[in-house]
């Protein structure tokens, strides 16, 4: 077998392929850009190009394209060969510096909330020399940022980029004010953990709603469910272990760190876990894992589901945006170290997270909102649509100290005994974990838990970014021109604690009672898209963006209305798919079974064998069932058409909210109760039994 060692980013033309590749110059040109953000000349790429056509071309590639994140929530990539005509009929195979760093792709063709009109086509992508170029089949693949003819981001690339840039510049000022003089820049830090569920494929194929919609649209609950608590964390079956070995080979030839794999909650369900490396990377990472899963189940006769939530009942899928920052030193910004309270530059950026957690917590429940992610958030298997932050006793008793100028008398970690003399005792960690907290410290980073499963990281991360950016930028305003340091830095820390509390909550934020208690201290509860979404335009948000120079208004507008419309556009397809499974699929098999039954009965009382109460009760509920479905299927279908004629998108949004889900909600449940009572042979498509423990 071969070593992973050996075969470790071997499709990546990563930093030791370039210092092998590349002239000495250049490469340390090139460095300097990736490293500082120092300009290109068209001399150092044509220089790259030229390398990295033939180290691609070495490894099996014919084809080039620039990779892009559009604002569709997927990739986007043309392809374009190497070869051009030498005469004679011959060919060479060339690569300029002018194609690495600019395409252009068709940009009316995606979303751009109004920024391009249809015939106005014309768009760029341009290079990320910050993110390693790689092969993908036989196509050099190279990330890019995309933009608008005039200048406006169509993606998450580009404002992700420009979140790290301002989130740098400040942290840097802060950094200069304990005199570090050694660091030249700061970098956000992401590792995303990536829950999905795997089902057989023939089991798909057989269901319209997952392949429309990707998620079940009906479905009574298995006799089994999660309740018993044995799937999570335990041995990975022999089908889905196979799949992993080669869901790993194929993100370690890519340089992706897959470090954890394990069995989620629900039946079916798994996860799996990247080592951090800076945002962007861990961004462009977690695209490429999201489809390299799901080519990898192709192959192994399963399907890999990434919606939020597929099926009703058991847990849906989450990612968890593991974020922290960290100097080009190697310093970790969140660390405690051995005595926090006494950690000033510890606790000043601990304090800008909990303000930017605070001011911006629309944003961050914004930066996770979708038609799915909604279904999720909230049900007692994920945090609540609430944002608040957990710190921990700890932390929370250092910061009560400085808040009330008392002493901290922390005591020393206490060892854990777990009762057993063979096992070894551990030093016990100075805070528990909580699993229902938004948005948890973890000992020296943040954890984000509210991300759906199909969510690209970049939104929640130019969000957090942006967020600290502006605290950290309060903060060097008021210290660089102190006189005394050291008095300015504690009182300010103090107000940080008291003007912020009321986003710390170490609970449990599944209790009922949080939500009465968060209504209470002022947080935000926006339970919907179409609740958080308008507010992405509120003037306090555009004004933090203008002013770190990640998002224009245009910008912000045509993002605002590019989520609403995704959000009515994924529930009326679904509502279309309800109308089109009920009527075509599920009354003509339930009238069948009906049929049958009551024939059942007529025989029985015509040779007077019993009283024929199954038949005739069965009979009733499933001819009531049916006749409800039809009902309710044909006022949806009168709403969906409604939907089309309501212009604006806010309007839209909201009338999908209040008028359709519901509707969907109704008619599910008359035909979940009517496959309750359908025999299995008749129900016309495969059931949770049969999905969920295949």
């Amino acid at each position: 077998m071969e070593n992973v060692t050996d075969y470790f980013g071997c499709l990546v033309f990563d930093d030791s392929v370039m210092r092998t590749s590349l002239p000495e110059d250049v490469y340390y040109t090139l460095k300097k850009t990736i490293d500082e953000g120092a300009s290109l000349d068209i001399s150092v790429a044509n220089a790259v190009a030229a390398a990295m056509k033939d180290w691609a071309i070495a490894n099996g590639a014919t084809h080039y394209t620039h990779w892009f994140q559009p604002l569709t929530g997927v990739t986007a990539e043309k392809h374009d060969s190497f070869i051009a005509p030498a005469g004679d009929g011959k060919i060479i195979m060339e690569f300029s510096g002018k194609e690495l760093i600019k395409g252009e792709p068709d940009a009316s063709s995606f979303p751009s909330g109004g920024i391009r009109a249809t015939f106005e086509a014309r768009g760029y992508t341009a290079w990320d020399p910050t993110s390693y170029a790689f092969i993908k089949g036989n196509t050099l693949c190279i990330p890019t940022a995309f933009c608008a003819y005039t200048g406006e981001a169509l993606d998450k690339k580009t404002p992700l980029l420009r979140s790290m840039q301002a989130l740098n510049k400040q942290a840097m000022r802060i950094l200069r004010l304990f005199g570090n003089t050694s660091a030249k820049c700061v970098r956000s830090l992401v590792g995303s953990e990536q829950e999905y569920f795997l089902i057989d494929k023939e089991h798909y194929k057989q269901r319209k709603d997952l392949i429309f919609c990707g998620r079940t649209l009906f479905g009574a609950l298995s006799t089994k469910g999660q309740e018993m608590d044995d799937h999570y964390f335990g041995v990975i079956k022999p089908r889905v272990a196979a799949y992993m070995k080669d869901l790993n080979e194929e993100l370690w030839k890519l340089g992706i760190l897959a470090k954890t794999e394990h069995n989620e909650v629900a039946p079916s369900q798994h996860e799996l876990a990247p080592v951090y490396t800076t945002t962007n990377i861990a961004t462009d990472h977690n695209q490429l894992t999201m489809e390299i899963m799901q080519k990898v189940a192709d192959r192994h006769g399963l399907v890999c589901l990434l919606h939020d939530k597929p099926f009703a009942g058991v847990n849906g899928s989450g990612k968890h945006n593991n974020w922290s920052l960290a100097t080009d030193t190697g310093v970790n910004l969140l660390s405690p170290g051995e005595t926090p309270y006494e950690n000033a530059q510890f606790l000043l950026f601990l304090c800008a997270v909990i303000k930017a957690v605070d001011d911006y917590q629309d944003l961050l429940r914004i930066s996770v909102a979708t038609a799915g992610n909604d279904h999720r958030l909230g049900a007692n298997e994920a945090p609540p649509a609430i944002v608040s932050m957990f710190l921990g006793e700890e932390l929370d008793a250092i910061l009560d100290a400085i808040e009330n100028d008392k002493p901290y008398n922390g005591a020393e970690k206490t060892v854990m005994r777990l009762g057993v003399h063979v096992l070894p005792k551990f030093p016990k960690d100075s805070t528990d974990r909580n699993r229902t907290s938004p948005f948890a410290f973890t000992g020296n980073k943040f954890e984000f838990r509210m991300l759906g499963s199909a969510n690209s990281i970049a939104c929640a991360n130019i969000m957090l970014n942006t967020a600290v950016a502006e605290s950290l930028k309060v903060y060097a305003d008021r210290l660089e021109n102190v006189d005394n340091f050291e008095e300015s830095l504690h009182a300010m820390i103090k107000k940080t604690i008291t003007d912020h509390r009321r986003i710390i909550f170490n609970g449990n934020g599944y209790d009922d009672k949080w939500v009465e208690e968060a209504e209470r201290r002022g947080l935000l509860n926006y339970r919907t898209t179409a609740d958080c979404m308008p507010h992405l335009l509120d003037e306090k948000n555009v004004e933090l963006f203008a002013r770190h120079k990640v998002f224009s208004l245009v910008e912000l507008e045509s993002r605002c209305d590019i989520m609403l419309d995704n959000y009515c556009k994924s529930v009326l397809i679904e509502a279309k798919t309800m109308c089109d499974m009920v009527t075509r699929e599920i009354i003509p098999a339930v009238e069948k079974y009906t049929g049958i039954i009551a024939a059942n009965a007529l025989k029985k009382s015509e040779f007077c064998f019993s009283e024929c109460k199954y038949e005739k009760e069965t009979a009733a509920i499933l001819s009531k069932d049916t006749d409800e479905m039809y009902v309710c299927a044909g006022k949806l279908s009168k709403l969906t058409d409604n939907a089309s004629a309501i212009s604006g998108i806010i309007e839209k949004s909201a009338y999908v909210r209040d008028e359709i889900l519901p509707q969907m909600t109704l008619l599910r449940s008359f035909a979940d109760e009517a496959e309750k009572y359908t025999a299995k042979e008749y129900w016309p498509f495969p059931t949770y039994d049969d999905i969920l423990f295949y």
